[in-house]
């Protein structure tokens, strides 16, 4: 059981400079006994008010250094409890951003740029290992060529047609595992991933790279990543495509050169896949 959708903005002050973070927290307990659900005896029972105060006060005590770092702080304040035998904490960022003016940062105004939800989990069972989480989500990307779809198998229902020059548009979901808990700099780690997944699906800048599916870029993501950040045992991808269609325009005069498409947001293709070192995976 939990307290769900904790949300607060920490503000810190330093001089005339403040940071902000606005996050949005999840966590749930598992105790020891289930007194409470078998006998409706509470004696156990940490009120999910109290989790909602202990949050705040951690944020307020502790700040938020890193998402990470919060998450930790958390489960482990819960873990002194001793009626408690397992705590999960989620947290994700509203995606403020320090404004620029001609180039210079302002010392106390933002803007919420959505390019990706960054967010974190942590877990740990009573005797174990605390585990960290990291990712982002509702990151949308698109390259307006080098992708395709060639070769794929057909049958009497089978209306698709072979392209190999298509838009690639879709919306990123990725999560990744540290293993067990250390002293990592995730905030540098995280910045790392998120350019190896850009990297990976764009290519080059001057020429991109092509794409023969989105299963491939998915599998293209994860490889990057496992090769670049070595603290990343396990990375989770989830790419949900939009598909643009081409409008007919002959009925108008005009020819359409792949110039005005529209967007066909559902039904929509989702591409999965997790990814581990084998160390790590027969572990």
């Amino acid at each position: 059981y939990g307290k769900n959708t904790i949300k607060f903005l920490r503000l810190c002050r330093e001089g005339k400079k403040h940071f902000v973070k606005e996050v949005e927290v999840c966590i749930h307990l598992r105790l020891t006994s289930a007194h409470e659900y078998l006998d409706g005896n509470n004696s156990f029972v940490i009120p999910t008010d109290t989790m909602k105060n202990t949050v705040l006060a951690l944020a307020k005590t502790n700040g938020i250094p890193t998402l990470e770092q919060f998450a930790i702080d958390i489960c482990k304040h819960f873990m002194t409890f001793c009626q408690v035998a397992y705590v999960k904490t989620y947290i994700q960022e509203v995606p403020w951003q320090r404004l620029h003016e001609n180039g210079v940062p302002h010392v106390h105004s933002f803007i919420c740029v959505p390019d990706g939800i960054r967010f974190c989990e942590a877990e740990q069972c009573r005797n174990g290992p605390l585990v960290v989480f990291a990712g982002i989500k509702d990151l949308k990307l698109m390259k307006t060529t080098q992708s395709g779809f060639e070769g794929f198998y057909k049958d009497k229902y089978t209306t698709l047609p072979e392209r190999n020059d298509r838009i690639l548009c879709g919306e990123l979901f990725c999560k990744w595992s540290y293993g067990e808990c250390r002293d990592f700099d995730f905030d540098c780690i995280w910045n790392k991933i998120r350019e190896c997944i850009l990297e990976a699906f764009s290519g080059p800048p001057d020429c991109g790279e092509y794409s023969p599916s989105y299963q491939k870029t998915v599998n293209s993501i994860q490889m990057l990543v496992l090769s670049k950040v070595s603290q990343v045992q396990v990375i989770e991808v989830v790419l949900n495509n939009t598909f643009y269609n081409v409008v007919d325009m002959k009925n108008l005069g005009l020819t359409n050169d792949k110039e005005v498409l529209v967007p066909v947001e559902t039904p929509y293709g989702s591409c999965a896949c997790t990814l581990g070192r084998k160390k790590f995976l027969e572990a």
